[in-house]
């Protein structure tokens, strides 16, 4: 016998829709880092000239911080996160129909910013419901960002093998993703907890909240890295067929996903501070097999290891944040968003250049040693297990 949402609970038909939300983001990211190879052959892009392009999504998600807040703040995180999410998803069709650089740049940072508004405004709603259930819940939404991460990589296998057109798979996407985020609206947490304080979006960090943001950094470099040019790597250096280029990106997406929905408890047996460690030793060694062993297996072994080594990283970083002693949790996660997203604006132009300069694997050779600045910065923190 089939449960209808309209006879659930109202807190676990709330987590329903924040997950239907998560879902959605993740798919439609997921949807657009799976064309990326074919856009960049459309657009007959060089690796340098597509890094910069790569560049403005990470701007434009950077300049939607503050403005981001300020809506939140201002029209209640329902209302925003539901306009940003149906954007979101419609802004993926001029993606496809983009046939000049710069044209990519201008969409690509109007998606960086309507996804910033969107995830500030989802993540919003999943503290709503947490503080409604009481207990830690919000792994579990970032374990389905993931999982639809996932799930876009396998349709986006899908229609390449199908030789669909970037511009007909995004549509349908758009469609998708949009109709399930406006029908999430009636079941989303209707007033913030904690609405209407004038708390600031950002502040200054203390030593221990820096030391945070730079492993978030060092982490979403690399996460950004596998995000961006996964499909570029199998392509150009591990030489997979077209019907497989999308392989380590499914490989490091399936890991990351499974890592999420077990890192609290592994955290809570051994100790947040040597999962952060074991973390960046996987990241630099998942690179590094990547690099030095450039074929098929052998690099989807390596994303497969990086997925691991990822997943758990930004959560328990935020986590740790959001308990500051200093500082409001809000104000303290601002500060370690701030300077963790900056590991997406740094990544893609220095792969690129790279690229331009050397190769591919010379820049994922770099990218491994940021990676193994989260082991290196976390033996200087002091963590309250």
């Amino acid at each position: 016998m089939l449960i209808s949402i309209e006879t659930l609970p109202p807190t676990r038909a709330s987590r329903i829709a924040v997950s239907t939300l998560f879902f959605c983001a993740g798919f439609c990211f997921s949807s657009w880092a799976s064309r990326i190879p074919g856009i960049q052959q459309k657009l007959q892009l060089s690796e340098a000239g597509l890094g910069m392009a790569l560049l403005s999504l990470p701007i434009g998600l950077m300049v939607g911080l503050p403005v981001s807040g300020f809506l939140v703040a201002r029209y209640g995180s329902r209302r925003i996160v539901t306009f940003a999410g149906i954007l979101y998803a419609f802004l993926l069709p001029f993606l496809g129909l983009a046939t000049r650089h710069w044209q990519l740049v201008l969409v690509l940072f109007l998606f960086g910013f309507a996804g910033n508004l969107l995830n500030i405004s989802m993540n919003t709603q999943g503290v709503n419901v947490e503080s409604a259930y009481g207990r830690s819940i919000m792994a579990s939404f970032h374990g389905v960002w993931s999982v639809a991460g996932f799930s876009g990589a396998a349709v986006g296998t899908l229609v390449l093998w199908l030789g669909l057109s970037p511009f007909v798979h995004f549509c349908v996407v758009a469609v998708i993703t949009g109709g399930l985020i406006a029908g999430s609206y009636n079941r989303l947490v209707p007033a913030d907890i904690h609405s209407g304080t004038g708390a600031p979006v950002f502040a200054r960090p203390d030593g221990k909240l820096l030391k945070l943001g730079l492993i978030a950094f060092c982490c979403m470099v690399c996460e950004g890295t596998m995000f961006d040019w996964s499909g570029i790597y199998f392509a150009r250096e591990v030489k997979a067929p077209s019907s497989l280029i999308t392989l380590g990106y499914v490989a490091f997406m399936t890991t990351m996903a499974a890592g999420r929905f077990a890192g609290d408890r592994m955290a809570t047996r051994i100790g947040k501070q040597n999962m952060i460690r074991i973390s960046g030793i996987f990241i630099f060694s998942g690179m590094m097999l990547a690099v030095a062993l450039p074929y098929l297996i052998s690099a989807a072994a390596g994303f497969l290891i990086i997925g691991m080594g990822v997943s758990s990283v930004v959560p328990i970083v935020y986590g740790i944040a959001g308990r500051s002693e200093k500082v409001a949790s809000g104000v303290a996660l601002a500060a370690v968003s701030t300077i963790g997203y900056l590991g997406f604006l740094f990544g893609p132009p220095v792969i690129g250049l790279t690229a331009q300069v050397w190769n591919l694997r010379w820049s994922f050779t770099i990218i491994a040693f940021l990676g193994l600045g989260t082991t290196l910065l976390a033996g200087l923190l002091k963590i309250k297990n």
